[in-house]
């Protein structure tokens, strides 16, 4: 059990729990949070049926002793080739995948088993060099928090870009190709970076972004959707988790069309002038997020962005993390690899 304390009620005051997400994570009336680090919270996932990547961890962010995680693949020159990346003459490189995990901003972790397999897979599959990046949990660190996290992220790749003091990526990457992607949170956070690149509020050159990946991004807004009024069950997230999850990431008193979580609210930055690059959307058919993200991509297609939605029937928010190495994943793998490869193909 882990525990971070904040000024709250007085002393004398007999301490309550306001929130309770499953056990994971405890918000206190004295405002402290309470967390347990050994429980998992989803399926343990089953082991690989071969060791397609290796990886490494390194500090990004020294002032938050914030980690990520490089992956790549066990065989990268000869998946490159492979593909024809560079052209049987150039050196092999590799694109570059940076993404964001999931778990509503306030639970788990780059690290957590469920998403190093998904890495795993992503690296030596699509093949690409894979970028895993923590950030901070809310309720501690309420939003904007994590997406501040993405912009030192980017700022921490850029350098990269121009020196590649870190051998794997000065050696591998392609920073011609790079790309962000992210799920359910890590989706949002993806959407938040592609604003401020498109801005100009972030600048990543030499760097270049060629596109974008949201897996079911955590999307909300005070007006329901359909799918969030239907509100399918689970299995991991219903209707009550998701009001929860919003409940404790953003800024106390804030509602659901805050900027953090609406990118159409009443506050949020007009998207007309962004410059995007092409971006991917997947969902699943029993989310209920469906609907808010297949807005999402009808408002960008309205505007004339490049945006792509792809839904997988049958299928339940977070079904890659869930089944890292199940059927649907590897689907979801040869989706992502057609978008980063503009169309090549690999059996």
């Amino acid at each position: 059990m882990s525990s971070a304390s904040a000024a709250g009620a007085s002393a004398d005051a007999p301490v309550q729990v306001l929130e309770d997400f499953a056990g994971l994570v405890q918000l206190l009336s004295d405002g402290t949070v309470t967390r347990r680090s050994d429980a998992n919270g989803l399926p343990v996932p089953s082991s690989p049926p071969t060791l397609s990547a290796e990886w490494k961890d390194v500090v990004y962010s020294p002032n938050h002793g914030l980690k990520l995680r490089i992956y790549r693949p066990v065989a990268a020159s000869s998946a490159a080739a492979e593909l024809n990346v560079e052209g049987d003459d150039a050196p092999a490189k590799l694109p570059v995948l940076v993404y964001f995990h999931g778990g509503g901003f306030c639970v788990r972790s780059f690290d957590h088993p469920n998403f190093h397999a998904c890495c795993l897979r992503l690296a030596g599959e699509l093949p690409a060099l894979v970028i895993s990046a923590g950030y901070r949990l809310a309720p501690e660190n309420r939003l904007p928090a994590a997406h501040d996290d993405a912009r030192t992220l980017v700022s921490w790749l850029r350098a990269q870009a121009a020196a590649a003091p870190d051998t794997w990526l000065g050696e591998q990457a392609d920073f011609g190709r790079v790309f962000f992607a992210g799920d359910s949170a890590g989706g949002n956070i993806a959407h938040h970076v592609a604003v401020a690149l498109g801005s100009g509020l972030l600048g990543v050159a030499p760097a270049r972004v060629s596109g974008y990946v949201l897996l079911w991004p955590f999307f909300a807004g005070v007006e329901r959707t359909r799918s969030e009024a239907e509100s399918p069950p689970g299995p991991f997230v219903t209707l009550p988790v998701y009001d929860q999850f919003c409940r404790l990431s953003l800024p106390a008193g804030a509602t659901r069309d805050h900027p953090a979580l609406n990118p159409f609210g009443p506050e949020s930055p007009a998207l007309d002038a962004v410059a995007l690059p092409p971006v991917l959307v997947v969902v699943a058919e029993h989310d209920l997020l469906r609907d808010r993200a297949a807005g999402y991509v009808a408002r960008l297609e309205a505007m004339g962005k490049p945006v792509e939605l792809v839904e997988f029937q049958g299928q339940h928010h977070g079904f890659l993390p869930v089944d890292p190495w199940g059927d649907a994943g590897g689907e979801l793998i040869r989706v992502v690899r057609r978008f980063v490869y503009g169309g090549a193909s690999r059996n």
